[in-house]
């Protein structure tokens, strides 16, 4: 899963298991990983029913699992994770490489064609992910026409599946879904790129029956709330219907995704339209989330938190969200940024603040996603070059073995003088506030924050830069 969400995304997700299997029983997972990025699996449930199972000395492992809860599980290794469906007495053994880790995962044994079937309907959706943007500017009968077509043709793909397979209900059910709620996503999202930012208020002018598919949508079906597509579909569907009380004065400003009387207004349409309180949970803290991470008013940020503790009713999301706030007001432009334990190359052990003397371009990255460090590796070189005066150090996120990162720099050969590594993970996840693979802050000579969330890539990225050497002058 490309880009994954460092923290609570991944638990979050991973909440399909359904409780109502016969008591006692049982199927096997296992697996091996080349190039593992540290030493264990994590197979998850649900949020509070997870196993962490470790790699023998062959990078192998085998788990029973007892009192089996038939549905849809996922298991994470290195901050990635994938879903399968596990059943009565299947018995799924996988072989993946972590410097491909969708593509080269493959399953074998009891159970392996159905969750093959997944993989690859997954890949094949990134792929036409993609390409949704090209899509979004047909006029609506045509972007109707085409992905209506997309959409059957994995129908008769799935109807062949099940044709030659012997295959279960659920499994049925919750293919049949992906392929749905795909197509629900796309015509959810259409808007948003037919009109832009300037024009959403013309929402309204869509088709009588653009959205005639939302009176099959179940908000409350448990057994998909582990898939993917579904719970993309719950986020795109209530950004839209969002829209609504946002133009209901009719005035036609600039949409803004981040205003904060949109966002409280999503906070009350999931907890009047979602009724089933895992997935109003999750859908509550992830719209809750995404406006704290993108706040710079800590007023705003308290006010949404607010709202959100109002409806949730899940303790962890609460204090993660709760913590979430705090840290995210700690990082706003002019605090200091926090202290925190770094190691170098050499594997000594530093204060971050002991290597700041001028203005720094902090990169905090995952060695997960190749072509994201790469491209971002590859524009801090080129930044670097552009303002010598400015310094750029290179911080590596995951919770792996040294000797793992040591080799993704030495493989690359990039220069090791400003790359560390977080001497504890976790603990700087949290501290920084870093929600996907890779996280930019710009500070001043004493450490002062600039920029807490900038973005490598951005037209505004050399004036964040030259704002900090200014201050330096």
């Amino acid at each position: 899963m490309k880009f994954f969400l460092v923290t609570f995304f991944i638990t979050s997700l991973f909440l399909g298991c359904n409780s109502s299997s016969e008591h006692g029983e049982v199927a096997y997972f296992g697996g091996e990983i080349i190039n593992p990025n540290n030493n264990y699996v994590t197979l998850y449930c649900s949020e509070t029913e997870r196993d962490t199972i470790y790699l023998d000395h062959n990078n192998r492992f085998i788990h029973k699992i007892e009192n089996l809860k038939t549905g849809l599980y996922s298991f994470t290794h290195g901050g990635e994770y994938q879903t399968l469906l596990i059943e009565p007495n299947d018995s799924i053994l996988f072989r993946l490489n972590t410097t491909d880790f969708d593509e080269s995962l493959v399953y074998t044994g009891q159970g392996s064609k159905k969750n093959n079937y997944f993989i690859k309907a997954y890949l094949n959706d990134e792929v036409e992910s993609k390409k949704f943007s090209k899509k979004q500017h047909l006029e609506p009968d045509q972007f109707e026409t085409v992905i209506k077509a997309l959409r059957e043709q994995k129908i008769d793909g799935l109807n062949h599946f099940n044709s030659v397979h012997e295959t279960s209900d659920l499994f049925k059910k919750i293919a049949l879904a992906g392929i749905n709620y795909s197509y629900y996503t796309y015509k959810e999202m259409y808007p948003f790129g037919y009109f832009g930012n300037n024009k959403l208020i013309h929402v309204k002018d869509l088709p009588e029956d653009f959205y005639a598919y939302r009176t099959d949508v179940d908000f409350n079906d448990e057994a998909l709330s582990g898939l993917y597509a579904y719970n993309r579909f719950l986020l795109w569907h209530f950004q839209n219907i969002g829209l609504q009380k946002y133009y209901e004065d009719g005035s036609h400003h600039a949409f803004d995704r981040h205003a904060l009387d949109y966002n409280l207004e999503k906070i009350n349409l999931i907890d009047s339209i979602i009724e089933n309180k895992t997935i109003k949970n999750y859908v509550l803290m992830y719209v809750t989330r995404e406006f704290i991470f993108n706040s710079d008013n800590a007023e705003k940020s308290k006010s949404m938190l607010d709202a959100f503790l109002d409806k949730s009713t899940d303790k962890e999301h609460n204090d993660y969200l709760t913590n979430l706030v705090s840290a995210t007001i700690n990082l706003f432009p002019g605090n200091t940024i926090p202290g925190i334990k770094i190691v170098d190359f050499n594997n000594n052990v530093v204060d971050l603040h002991s290597v700041i003397n001028k203005p720094t371009v902090i990169y905090c990255w995952s060695s997960n996603f190749k072509m994201s460090y790469r491209n971002s590796h590859y524009m801090m070189k080129s930044l670097k070059s552009r303002y010598p005066d400015m310094n750029f150090i290179a911080i590596n996120i995951n919770d792996m073995n040294s000797h793992s990162w040591k080799e993704t720099l030495n493989f690359l050969k990039y220069p090791t003088e400003n790359e560390y590594m977080f001497k504890n993970p976790n603990e700087a996840i949290k501290t920084f506030a870093i929600a996907y693979s890779q996280k930019v802050i710009i500070v001043d000579e004493n450490g002062k924050i600039v920029k807490s969330n900038a973005d490598l890539f951005s037209n505004d990225i050399s004036y964040q830069i030259e704002t900090a050497l200014a201050s330096n002058e």
